[in-house]
């Protein structure tokens, strides 16, 4: 990796379970705040670093009905705190023994790479909030694709700036969706996307980009393998590629200059001001950079 940017601690938990998890986040993020009360993963849960944290440093995923945990910069020790003495999660009416769990840590992701690397979304991708999906509507259907490329470009310089990390080079997106029809999604009518995309970034693996990250959309997983300075590209099983068939929606890649992208500080302080929350429980929701 690029020994001129820092490093970034990541860890990525899987919990093995006696049963499928059929919980929502918000669910397990309530029993972890319960049974950890005392923790600092509490403050990192609860929404109390919304304002200190503009992307979430720890996030909690439940796909294909198990329990993953995801931790960023100051949220890798919480994790692992937790992880030493987690046994059960009780739910009053079900209750989950965790036999093991499986921890993968890394220091060299949140990194520019001179080539494109390939992720797919594992949940959808809510590219569209409300402003956001006003201007999809009124943009021509030719020029949509690069529209949402350039969203997901801006987010990708906003979460290396908020791990403290100053890009030197542009971003390249290029996105491949089933459809530029967004679904509508939640109570929010925030628009996803089914599909995947590559940059020149470096992303750690189950993080979530876009709107409703908190929930649990816009969870990606990398289709390639860091070994050292190389890049491999992971050969995909036939179930992935019957997935590449119905990504028909694609363009060129879309050159993001970082240097025309804004700081983060006005949308900081415009969110103290106007905080956003829903009537869920738990709603830390932690809102990405806007066109």
């Amino acid at each position: 990796m690029n020994p001129k940017y820092q490093e970034i601690a990541t860890i990525n938990a899987r919990l093995i379970t006696d049963k499928p998890v059929r919980k929502t986040p918000y669910q397990v993020k309530g029993i972890l705040m319960k049974q950890f009360a005392n923790q600092e993963i509490v403050p990192m849960l609860d929404g109390s670093y919304r304002e200190k944290f503009l992307y979430p440093r720890v996030q909690v995923k439940i796909l294909n009905e198990q329990i993953y945990f995801v931790g960023i910069g100051e949220g890798v020790d919480p994790i692992k705190e937790i992880l030493s003495n987690i046994d059960s999660l009780d739910f009053g009416n079900i209750t989950f023994q965790i036999s093991d769990c499986e921890i993968e840590e890394y220091n060299d992701r949140f990194q520019p790479t001179e080539k494109l690397v390939r992720y797919r979304f594992i949940t959808p991708w809510v590219a569209l909030n409300q402003s956001t999906g006003k201007k999809y509507r009124n943009i021509k259907n030719k020029d949509r694709v690069n529209y949402l490329n350039k969203l997901l470009g801006k987010n990708i310089v906003f979460l290396s700036r908020e791990m403290g990390i100053e890009l030197e080079e542009n971003i390249f997106t290029k996105i491949r969706l089933s459809t530029l029809l967004p679904k509508s999604i939640d109570e929010n009518h925030w628009g996803s996307f089914d599909g995947e995309f590559e940059t020149n970034f470096i992303l750690p693996n189950y993080i979530g980009i876009g709107n409703g990250i908190t929930r649990g959309y816009g969870t990606l997983f990398g289709i390639f393998n860091v070994d050292g300075k190389d890049l491999k590209q992971v050969e995909l099983d036939s179930s992935n590629n019957n997935v590449d068939e119905k990504l028909s929606v694609q363009n060129d890649p879309q050159e993001i200059d970082v240097t025309k992208i804004p700081s983060s500080n006005n949308s900081r302080k415009r969110k103290k001001s106007k905080p956003k929350r829903s009537k869920k429980i738990l709603n830390e929701e932690f809102d990405l950079e806007e066109d």
